[in-house]
């Protein structure tokens, strides 16, 4: 049967590190980049008899993450030991949370300018939001690299505070699936509770899914796809499996639950195991860490969550006058929605400061490779550059141009306006005898203007302005010049 003819079912389980100073149950730092197996201690590397302490900052962001996605905490919550054995868990066990986790229910909101860009108008489900199983709170692993010959193992990222966010089987399609991972790490960074950034591994996805014919009420058996490390590897990674899937159904190939790796070079996936159920890690009440009460704690978190990126981008539409597409665009980072209100504060005309910002700020840092953060132009200095547009004081291409300098040097628009001469010129005195020609020297222009030709006005308003080395101001030349032809 063709692709179409089966459903598709997704579900996603995102591991966060959380942002805080030290590990999960240990003192040592929490930090990315320093050299192999310096950041540890006896409790991140399993030796006998060091205790854990629970980290109250990880569980207050977790706490926060999950009042951010709507999720409830239960009055009382654990910890569990996830027992596995492998060389990137010393312990032969994981310190995790089983049936009473931090978080309960919540959902994903997916929004429009999350999903790829080659994908944003085909949008199938727009306004729909994909439920939250739960949020748990546990320690994260050391890092495995596996060579030809053999594996080196960092230990530094073990113990870190890891949020794992699993989602309802409700994705329908490896765009749905893309565009929850990029709402999630708005929502989590909108929060301050996390980098997400899945280069350094701090945002990491397993992707479960199921393929069934149209029809057919029971979920297909549940394959789940690991080593996906950016949001384009699960993208191609699901195409890919939802293919393979469908394949060998159609070749009557009975689906096993199992766990298969995701090759990101050669494009495809490949078995690793036949996946364990939950009773095979043996989870049970770890002995060294006792239940925690979570209300008193619920209570002083909940006045202190933040705008969520919706809410923000409600806000900008209503406060500033502009479209939803250039409020999704401006609250899509968190660092953007800042410099947008920073350049807006007292602008006369928010929607320029944001047709800025969209249409020619972030082309040219882009163009630069220049990130956000690198960006010379202060909020001020953009502000200050649309009002000189606005104003008439420089036209759009001279507006363009300082934009450029200021990009180069980080200077304020109005020194450089002032040192390449470009302020445009409104003094009639000036502009009089430049206009006195022109219309001297097209008489046949100004006889079409008078018989009705309302466009013939604009050759003469070119030639003005070429005349002026476009230094004249428009609007003044177009009054000029509408002027002079009413006298003649």
């Amino acid at each position: 049967m063709p692709v179409q003819d089966y459903l598709v079912t997704i579900g996603l389980e995102v591991h966060c590190q959380l942002k805080t100073a030290s590990k999960m149950f240990c003192a040592c730092p929490a930090q990315y980049g320093e050299q192999p197996n310096a950041l540890t201690c006896p409790v991140c590397l399993g030796m006998p008899g060091a205790l854990p302490v629970l980290n109250e900052g990880a569980i207050r962001m977790t706490i926060l993450a999950g009042m951010m996605l709507g999720c409830e905490t239960p009055p009382l919550v654990k910890w569990d030991r996830k027992n596995y054995f492998y060389p990137d868990m010393p312990k032969d066990y994981q310190l995790s949370q089983f049936d009473l986790p931090l978080c309960l229910g919540g959902t994903v909101p997916l929004y429009d300018d999350a999903y790829p860009k080659d994908w944003q108008k085909r949008i199938a489900r727009p306004g729909h939001a994909i439920g939250l199983t739960r949020i748990h709170l546990e320690e994260d692993v050391a890092k495995s690299t596996h060579l030809a010959g053999h594996t080196v193992i960092d230990f530094n990222r073990a113990g870190t505070p890891l949020m794992e966010l699993v989602s309802e089987p409700e994705i329908e399609s490896a765009e749905e699936a893309v565009a929850y991972l990029t709402s999630l790490r708005q929502i989590l960074v909108y929060a301050g509770v996390s980098d997400a950034d899945m280069e350094k591994g701090q945002m990491r996805c397993d992707v479960n899914i199921s393929l069934r014919p149209v029809g057919q009420e029971a979920l297909g058996a549940k394959i789940e796809l690991k080593n996906l490390n950016s949001v384009s590897a699960v993208r191609r990674a699901i195409h890919f499996e939802i293919e393979r899937q469908a394949d060998e159904l159609d070749r009557g190939v009975r689906q096993i639950q199992s766990t298969r790796r995701w090759d990101d070079d050669r494009g495809e996936t490949t078995v690793m195991r036949t996946k364990e159920d939950a009773h095979d890690y043996r989870y049970f009440p770890c002995p060294d860490l006792v239940p925690l009460h979570t209300a008193a704690m619920v209570a002083e978190i909940r006045p202190t969550v933040p705008e969520r990126p919706h809410e923000k981008r409600a806000r900008f539409v209503r406060e500033y006058g502009i479209g939803d597409y250039d409020a999704g665009v401006l609250t899509s980072d968190l660092g953007l929605a800042g410099y947008f209100e920073e350049a807006a504060k007292g602008a006369a005309k928010p929607k320029t400061i944001a047709n800025w910002i969209i249409n020619d700020l972030l082309g040219n840092l882009a163009a630069a490779g220049k990130s956000l953060a690198e960006n010379p132009v202060a909020a001020g200095g953009l502000r200050e550059l649309a009002a000189l547009a606005d104003g008439g004081k420089i036209n759009g291409g001279q507006a363009k141009e300082v934009l450029g300098a200021m990009l180069e040097t980080g200077r304020a628009p109005g020194e450089i306006v002032k040192e390449r001469g470009l302020e445009q010129v409104s003094d009639t005195g000036f502009l009089d005898e430049i206009v006195g020609r022109v219309l001297a020297e097209n008489a046949d222009a100004v006889a079409k203007i008078k018989a009705g030709n309302d466009k013939a006005i604009n050759a003469l308003k070119g030639q003005v302005m070429k005349l002026s080395q476009g230094k004249a101001n428009p609007a003044v030349v177009g009054e000029l010049l509408a002027a002079a032809i009413a006298k003649s």
